[in-house]
């Protein structure tokens, strides 16, 4: 209540509205020369439309809270929705059939044709809407830390979430390097806020996540679920990667040991505890998703985390919740209207609740974020929601391939739209959803690097135990931190071994700290009977599933999985 003899506060922006306004025109209105020719050669309404390029994250957080409905978190960081979706829309996903990439594209299913008449449409329409919008954010960054295989991002979009979502997940140019930027070599158009037509040929809903390599350009529309801009950065690495680099692109988290400099790898999908895992305050931190192994070490593709949120506590991530301050967004979070405290267990917009960060908001984050090393360890995660894979296994080489190729894992609620209970699933590299190139070429390539460097692999299951999903339980995190850490002590290859029957796995007898019936699961399920029943179902999905590959493979391979 302002009483009469009080002066009410007012805002200098709201006082000074005019000044403001032409303050922010001079920061933003930075291009100039070739960079203003390209955005209205484009046809970008230069005289109708704002552009903010690069913004301070304080400009779009006044932003995203004065025309988004955002608002600003307990811990700083600030909270933003993405709308209808809250998961990518891989049945949305297209990919130009053009003539310099036709060769090389996986087709199918993950990669679903689109002719270049109906990307010019879309684009067109991307474009026109953002000519509707006040503001238009514009982020130039790069996505790889070794500057020989790096590549120039530019993010076109009209929600300044979108724009600091990838201010922090891109790598952030100096302010010399944004000056000398030049022509980016991949642009995404994120229109998102505005629906796809439904009756343009090749449309099967008003979602549409399209990528055109011959003119290194995406376009969103009908979804403004972030991470589609940051997995579409990803679906392009991994095609530039092997094909113009010769370099091996994966879906992974690295770190490397404080005293030893050993390098790991994990590979796995969303959900699986990729970026948990990774994040160790014995290790530094070399990224948390998705990587290059090149020729001469390990570097992260990206500039900063996209993490699950969903149960986070200190207790549990201390890295992580850590991490969520100023300059973080939370997607999706539900808060108290009170506090603004964030409810990290409430899952009642979707269980895919997600936090962004810049990478060096881990206190042990290796900056610049690459190594020139080679692995010494892979860690292959999977989510079995059978209930039957032991938490750690070790694997041969041949068998190495064949889960790699194999890739299963559970879809987990909310990474994806629709998906409520987990769903058995093999995606091939463990990265089906942003592969590109045949999965082949993939395996090929990392045999190569683990059979040179020899690399232990490991097979890790953070799934249930005791049971399938629904009767049994999800393993202890405590359980599987114990494992990871005996992986990179060298205590887990000292162990003795013992065959997992159906799935020919090598097993430890004991390790000190897991539970005996932990780490082989016939021990820790009641019902025997029933037990035997899930592995010959999962041991029969694996035969299936890998029929697609066994062609393509050596006889020794083949045989390195289930035999029923």
């Amino acid at each position: 209540m302002v009483l009469p003899h009080h002066t009410p506060y007012v805002t200098p922006h709201i006082l000074h509205k005019h000044y403001a306004q032409a303050a922010e025109a001079e920061q933003h209105s930075n291009l100039i020369g070739r960079d203003l020719e390209y955005f209205s050669q484009a046809g970008f309404d230069m005289d109708r439309i704002q552009l903010k390029r690069n913004a301070a994250v304080a400009q779009l957080y006044e932003d995203a809270i004065r025309n988004e409905g955002a608002i600003i978190s307990s811990s700083g960081a600030l909270i933003n929705f993405s709308g209808k979706k809250t998961g990518r829309s891989p049945k949305d996903k297209r990919i130009v059939y053009e003539e310099t990439s036709k060769d090389d594209i996986w087709w199918g299913s993950v990669n679903i044709k689109m002719d270049e008449h109906t990307f010019e449409i879309n684009r067109e329409r991307a474009i026109d809407y953002l000519n509707t919008r006040d503001n238009v954010y514009v982020f130039d960054g790069y996505a790889g830390w070794d500057p020989k295989y790096r590549i120039k991002v530019r993010v076109i979009c009209a929600r300044a979430y979108h724009a600091l979502f990838m201010h922090n997940m891109l790598i952030r140019p100096t302010e010399e390097q944004l000056k000398d930027f030049g022509e980016p070599d991949f642009i995404i158009y994120n229109a998102g806020q505005f629906p796809a037509n439904r009756f343009t040929k090749g449309m099967s809903s008003t979602t549409s996540v399209e990528i055109n390599f011959k003119r290194m350009e995406m376009v969103i529309l009908g979804t403004e679920y972030a991470g589609e801009m940051k997995k579409g950065v990803f679906s392009v690495m991994h095609y530039l990667q092997p094909v113009k680099f010769g370099q091996l692109s994966l879906h992974s988290s690295a770190n490397v040991g404080k005293e030893k400099n050993d390098v790991t790898l994990f590979f796995g999908l969303s959900g699986t505890g990729k970026t948990t895992l990774s994040a160790d305050p014995n290790r530094l931190l070399i990224g948390d998703d998705e990587h290059v192994w090149s020729d001469t070490g390990v570097f992260n593709i990206e500039g900063g985390c996209y993490a699950k949120c969903i149960n986070l506590s200190a207790e549990k991530e201390p890295d992580i919740y850590n991490a969520i301050r100023y300059g973080s967004i939370l997607e999706n979070v539900v808060y108290n209207p009170l506090t603004r405290a964030p409810d990290y267990d409430d899952v009642s917009i979707t269980e895919n609740t997600r936090c962004a960060y810049p990478i060096e908001y881990i206190s042990n984050a290796q900056i610049p974020c690459a190594v020139d090393r080679q692995p010494t360890n892979i860690i292959m995660l999977t989510c079995d929601a059978f209930g039957v894979l032991p938490p750690v296994s070790r694997l041969s080489p041949e068998q190495a391939s064949y889960h790699f190729l194999a890739g299963y894992t559970s879809k987990t609620p909310g990474t994806e739209d629709g998906v409520l209970e987990p769903i058995p699933t093999f995606s091939t590299c463990y990265s089906a959803p942003f592969i590109v190139l045949h999965p082949g070429r993939y395996a090929e390539m990392l045999a190569e690097r683990m059979a040179k460097h020899k690399v232990d692999c490991w097979l890790i299951n953070t799934g249930w135990t005791g049971g399938k999903f629904g009767s049994g339980k999800r393993c202890p995190l405590k359980y599987t931190r114990r494992i990871v850490d005996a992986v990179h002590s060298g205590e887990l290859a000292k162990c003795e071994y013992e065959n997992f029957g159906t799935f020919n796995l090598s097993i430890p007898t004991a390790l000190e700290g897991v539970p005996r019936e932990l780490l082989n699961p016939s021990l820790a399920w009641k019902d025997k009977e029933a037990f035997n029943k899930e592995v010959r179902k999962l041991g029969s999905m694996f035969q299936r599933a890998f029929a697609l590959y066994e062609k393509d493979v050596e006889p020794k391979v083949r045989e390195a999985g289930p035999q029923i």
